[in-house]
């Protein structure tokens, strides 16, 4: 067998005889990539531990020096992370977050339907700069607590129409017992047929016993009514979704948005394409349209289709249950007290965090890092790290001003202890910080840099030829397709960083704009949404037990199928005079002739 293989071109060879016949790069770096793979879709052990598999295998295997590896798990991304946690810890501590969501809660009416879209667009605005998992974490207690009301004056209602049932019983029987003694009256004498119905006419209204119309759950049932649970489930189950719909927006919205981010521009040091405002064109209509065919999905599924009695803002057609509803929020929102300025300090942060990260090269004019004479020496990170230790000096207490502060849980006020507390501690840092995700994606920079050195890359993607009779769409469809099925049951940023390498690989082989299939595989990993085990956020939603799995399964699905195919119509219509994608770059052509060297 050795003798017949020995005949075959390197490039040809077998992965089976690539790991075993021969001891070279490629075969060492194979086997550190599919043990760290196998390690992070099992979990046998946690995600941020099978991350430093490659820190120990690569120098044993010579691959990597040890130094050349441990560069790899802090990047620029790392500290962007490091500065957006800043920010999100001073939203969390001051409240801010929580009445941003009530205030667009408020906008958006108690009509199940337009509830639901207030919960959906505040959690996607949420998401944008928080991650998934907070986001979701945070918003979840507040519409439970708005389901809760519902549920209670549920209650209330159906114990109303059932005191109103047993009481017209009560008088029917009475009715009844008159109509029977004058009815034998009556019937003793022929004249008095016409008398008959004028007995009768007074009460036909009352012997008519009127059906509840509401549809009741069972006995053992928590709601009451099935419509009452069906909107726990349309609302709970929304709020996941716009929370990975928000995570696409920005790219520090999730994760996986920053290993594609870091991992790009790693390969491709010469694609100045990849930034804050491009990401940000590029991906808003995505969410903008996927947040309202989700919101028509969801109303379709769990509330029906009559849009204009759910959706209506008149108020004349408000119902009880609706108007408390309503008072609940408000109520909620009053705890808050007036807005303190700790959270307009944070308020002015987060403006002029995102202004800079615009403005820094929109492209289309120069930015402000031209006012600069050293150039590519600013980044995203410079900002978010710059603003984030700002956050660290600046006092929580207004200047000259000896009025008791506001304290974090609103409302109630202390004298503080220390005048110059700052706006976020260490600790408040340390809370949020996701150390097991710098870790993992450091992990996955580690694994496409040994797939650089050793060749890994170009001999995967040289055994992907037999691909190049497809057209560009189906080899980018076919990507987001596999991507998405295998994140259901592994973490996203590990798929992510397992295909990113194969396909930069592929794409390279068949002379496609590398953007043209990375994209949409980084957006489609993050569909994840048909089990609990998908992401943190279904965990999260599914844990206050008003969904079931089979709920998720279904709803999931479609939400999955519209995502997916509103990224294809995004890399195909927009994308494509944004980022170029009819022609192959010159950067991505470099970097093919060098890989092959």
């Amino acid at each position: 067998e050795i003798s017949k293989a020995s005949s075959l071109t390197h490039d040809k060879l077998p992965l089976v005889y690539l790991l075993y016949a021969t001891p070279s790069m490629e075969a060492c770096c194979a086997y550190v990539l599919i043990v760290t793979a196998v390690y992070w879709v099992s979990e046998a052990v946690p995600l941020g531990a099978a991350a430093l598999v490659p820190a120990f295998l690569y120098p044993l295997f010579g691959v990597l020096k040890s130094s050349e590896v441990a560069a790899e798990y802090c990047k620029d991304t790392t500290l962007l992370l490091m500065g957006v946690i800043c920010l999100a810890a001073s939203i969390e501590k001051w409240n801010l977050h929580k009445r941003i969501a009530l205030r667009m809660v408020m906008i958006a009416g108690a009509k199940p339907g337009m509830l639901v879209l207030g919960f959906m667009c505040c959690t996607v605005f949420l998401s944008m700069w928080l991650s998934n998992t907070s986001t979701t974490a945070m918003v979840m207690p507040i519409a439970e607590a708005v389901l809760q009301q519902l549920i209670s004056t549920g209650v209330a209602d159906t114990q109303e129409d059932s005191e109103t049932v047993e009481a017209t019983e009560d008088d029917c029987l009475g009715v009844y017992q008159i109509l029977v003694l004058s009815t034998a009256h009556v019937f003793s004498s022929p004249t008095n047929s016409d008398s008959l119905y004028l007995l009768l006419s007074p009460f036909q209204t009352a012997i008519s016993i009127p059906e509840p119309k509401k549809e009741k759950e069972s006995k053992n049932s928590r709601y009451p009514t099935k419509r009452d649970h069906m909107i726990c489930k349309c609302l709970s189950l929304s709020i996941t979704y716009a929370a990975t719909i928000g995570g696409l927006i920005t790219i520090t919205g999730t994760s996986t948005n920053l290993i594609f981010a870091e991992q790009f521009n790693n390969r491709y040091p010469d694609a100045k394409v990849i930034n804050f405002g491009t990401w940000f064109i590029f991906s808003f209509p995505i969410a903008i349209i996927m947040l309202l065919l989700t919101w028509v999905w969801l109303h379709f599924l769990f509330l029906g289709c009559n849009f204009r009695e759910t959706c209506s803002l008149s108020k004349k057609r408000k119902t009880r249950r609706e108007m408390l509803s309503e008072r609940k929020i408000h109520d909620e929102y009053i705890k808050l007290g007036p807005i303190s300025y700790p959270e307009v300090v944070t308020g002015v942060f987060f403006i002029l965090m995102t202004l800079l990260w615009f403005t820094r090269e929109p492209g289309f004019v120069p930015g402000w890092t031209s006012l600069f004479e050293k150039k590519g020496y600013r980044t995203d990170a410079t900002v978010s790290v710059l603003l984030g230790f700002l956050l660290f000096l600046i006092p929580a207490r207004r200047p000259f001003s000896r009025a008791p502060r506001t304290t974090a849980g609103g409302g109630s006020t202390e004298k503080d202890p220390d005048p110059l507390a700052p706006m976020i501690t260490w600790k408040d840092f340390q809370n949020l910080m996701p150390w097991e995700i710098v870790i993992l994606v450091g992990g996955g920079y580690a694994l496409a840099a040994g797939c650089k050195v050793s060749g890994l890359s170009v001999w995967i993607g040289r055994q992907l030829e037999p691909m190049s009779g497809l057209p560009p769409w189906m080899v980018t469809l076919l990507a987001c397709l596999l991507v998405s099925a295998v994140t259901e049951f592994a973490s996203n940023p590990a798929t992510l960083t397992v295909f990113l390498p194969i396909l930069s690989a592929l794409s390279e082989t068949l002379k496609i704009n590398p953007l043209h299939t990375l994209i949409p595989a980084t957006m489609c990993v993050s569909f994840g949404v048909m089990l609990p085990v998908g992401n943190p956020p279904n965990a999260i939603v599914f844990s206050y037990g008003h969904v079931q799995i089979s709920d998720m399964v279904k709803a999931g699905f479609g939400v999955n199928l519209i995502g997916v195919l509103v990224v294809m119509l995004a890399i195909t219509t927009w994308g494509v005079p944004l980022f170029n994608l009819t022609e192959f770059p010159d950067w991505a052509v470099d970097r093919n002739i060098t890989g092959s060297l």
